[in-house]
Parts: structure tokens; sequence; C-alpha cells
């Protein structure tokens, strides 16, 4: 898809627009600064010319997943979903200041810490596929590193139901995708996604796609597909990554995908068997335990328009309204009149009264004895 220049940023209530932070190919991500409570948030917002049925399903499916996955510590926390009064949906999610997208390319990133955001991921693929959903787009630049330094999984808007994965759109990012989808034998499984987590892991250690050649008229879409269909399997080539690790990676890069971990749940296994060998505490892995299973499935084919803007809810009242009274804001967020408070002030006429009563009998007595 052709590079567009991001939208002008809606006008959002209680939100006030900074700067851009990104623009893809389906959505533009600004940032803004939360009035209430005061925060950072990235609000991800779907241009007016992109508003297709494919398009609407896509954004809709990732305010579902996230809204049901973001408890996991290691996926991406949503804040809130609607419509800007410009018409255009968005998201509000929590701000990542950092990502992995540059950083493989631009330093050395040390095995223990890729060794820790291999077994995060995985635990974050896992919950999402026993939730019946798959990312189908694992690449560097969806690791988002948070202020506290937690790499989360972001970007779910190309995922898929398991169920419903077959008759997905072919939309991917090549150099991460595994033999299958590339060849559009299939729109994505749970093992071409133990490849995705395998190639991206491949990516931070080795600055570079696994696929990739150092000249760049070798690295077009049709050179990569037929690479990836080989599957041939190269090594690193980093003295410090261990043996057992390119092991695991090329056992989740095999082209046949019976032939790989069967599980993210697998490959984090295995991963930690790596930690635990090089002397390294491994990774905890965090999985939504299957108590706290969702009850149902998502359906991530929905391309109705949700975005409605919230009512206000009227709640009945036994108080008496009156036009002057001052607002008060109720609990649940409804702004309703406060009647005044009548003083209670008769007792305090009533004494005055007496108090006058009883001086001006007793001035006439005084003048009475003067006299």
């Amino acid at each position: 898809m052709a590079e567009r220049l991001p939208a002008q940023p809606p006008v959002l209530p209680g939100l006030n627009y900074v700067r851009p932070l990104g623009s893809g190919g389906f959505a533009d991500v600004y940032l803004y600064g939360q009035d209430m409570p005061r925060r950072e948030v990235a609000v991800k917002v779907l241009p007016d010319s992109l508003h297709t049925p494919e398009l609407v399903r896509m954004f809709n499916a990732e305010i579902d997943v996230l809204a049901r996955l973001a408890t996991h510590p290691s996926i991406v926390t949503i804040y809130d979903a609607g419509l800007a009064p410009d018409g255009r949906p968005y998201i509000s999610m929590e701000y990542c200041p950092a990502s992995y997208a540059k950083r493989y390319r631009q330093e050395r990133i040390p095995v223990h810490e890729v060794l820790e955001v291999a077994v995060k991921m995985a635990s974050a693929l896992e919950t999402a596929h026993r939730s019946g959903v798959i990312h189908r787009d694992i690449k560097p630049s969806n690791i988002l590193v948070t202020g506290y330094g937690t790499p989360v999984l972001a970007d779910f808007g190309i995922s898929a139901s398991i169920a419903g994965a077959a008759r997905a759109s072919m939309a991917l990012s090549v150099p991460w995708s595994a033999p299958e989808v590339v060849l559009e034998q299939s729109a994505g499984t749970v093992a071409s996604e133990v490849w995705g987590i395998a190639a991206t892991i491949y990516s931070l250690l080795a600055g570079r796609s696994p696929f990739e050649r150092s000249d760049r008229a070798e690295n077009s879409r049709e050179h990569l597909t037929r690479r990836i269909a080989r599957a041939a399997y190269t090594p690193i080539g980093r003295g410090d990554v261990p043996p057992a690790l390119e092991a695991v990676l090329q056992r989740a890069m095999n082209r046949e995908p019976s032939r790989r971990q069967q599980s993210a749940l697998q490959f984090a296994e295995d991963i930690r068997a790596v930690q635990a060998a090089a002397g390294l505490v491994p990774t905890p892995v965090e999985v939504r335990v299957e108590s706290y299973r969702p009850s149902s499935r998502l359906d991530l084919d929905d391309t109705a328009a949700r975005w409605a803007q919230r009512p206000s809810v009227a709640y009945p009242t036994t108080r008496k309204y009156q036009p002057n009274a001052p607002l008060h804001r109720d609990e649940d967020g409804t702004v309703t009149t406060m009647p005044r408070r009548r003083r209670v002030v008769w007792p305090w006429y009533v004494a005055g009264g007496a108090g006058l009563i009883a001086v001006g009998a007793a001035a006439a007595w005084l003048i009475g004895t003067v006299i």
C-alpha cells in the first residue's frame, strides 16, 4: 500500500492533542494528554477515507481483542473507544514510548533480554490463542515497550478467530510470515504464529529479518516469498547465541507446520530451558488460567459500526428542580441540579421579636418611673 500522510488529529473531549506518533496503511496514531485522570495516551484513529467494511471489521476486532486480553501484563492496555465528533472511530490506549521497530537494526540487543521478550510474547500469544484469537502480524514493530521497560504485544488490527482464519484476508508482514501464509495456503494458524514469534526473535538477535539479504534489490516481496517458501534456516551468526537457542528457533521455523512446537506455550517452555541452561532465571510464563477462560468466542467478522455516542442516563430523583440551583455531579456521572437548602430561621425571628417586646416594656416602665 502506498504511503499516505496522517490526517488532521480529531478534537476529542477530555483529551488534548500533543503530537503524531505514527501512520500506517490503515490508521493514524497520535499522542494526547488526558485531563482526568491526568496521563498520556496513544490514540489510534481510522481515517475518513478508509471506512470500508473490511477496515471497520479490523478496527472492531482490535477493540474487542484488546478489551478481552488487555489485563495480560504483556499486552498493551486499552482505555476507551468511541466516535470522534467528526465521525472518525478511535481507540485510546496505553502510551508506550519505545518499541523494537528500529532498535534491533541499530544496536546489538543482549541475548538475555531477547530471551525474556520471547517468553513474554509467547505468553501473550498463548493467552490470545486460548481465547480463540490469532494475532497474524507478529513482528518487531508490534512489540512496544512501556515506560517501565516492559515489552507488550500490540496491534491486533488484522487478528482473526482461529475458527474463521480460513476466510480471513491475507494482509500480512511478509518477512516474518510462515511459508504456508506467504504462499496463501493459510491465513494463519497457531503453527504459523509459532513461526512468527520465532522469526521475530531471530530478527532481534540478528539485526535483520531471517530471509533478508544485504543487497536491497534482493529483498522485494517476490524474492522474500521465494526464500521463505524454501525455509532454509540460516544461523544467526552471533558468538553469544547458544546452539540450544538456534535449535529452538530452527525447529519453530520448520517448513512443515507439524514439525514446529505445537503451541506458543511449548515455544515459551523451550526458551525457558535455554535460559536455565545458560544459568539465567527462567522468565515466568503468564497465561490466563482455565477457570477464568472467557465463556464465549469473539466475533471478529463484525463489520457493523458500533461507535455511537454515549447517551446521557436520566436518574429518577425526588428532589425539587430549581432552575437557578448550583450544578452537582452525581457519583455515576449524571449532571443534576441541587436544590438550595432552606434556612430554618423562624426561631431567630421569634426570639428577636420577644427581645424587642421585652426592651419596649422595660423602656415604658423606666419612663413611667421617672415621671
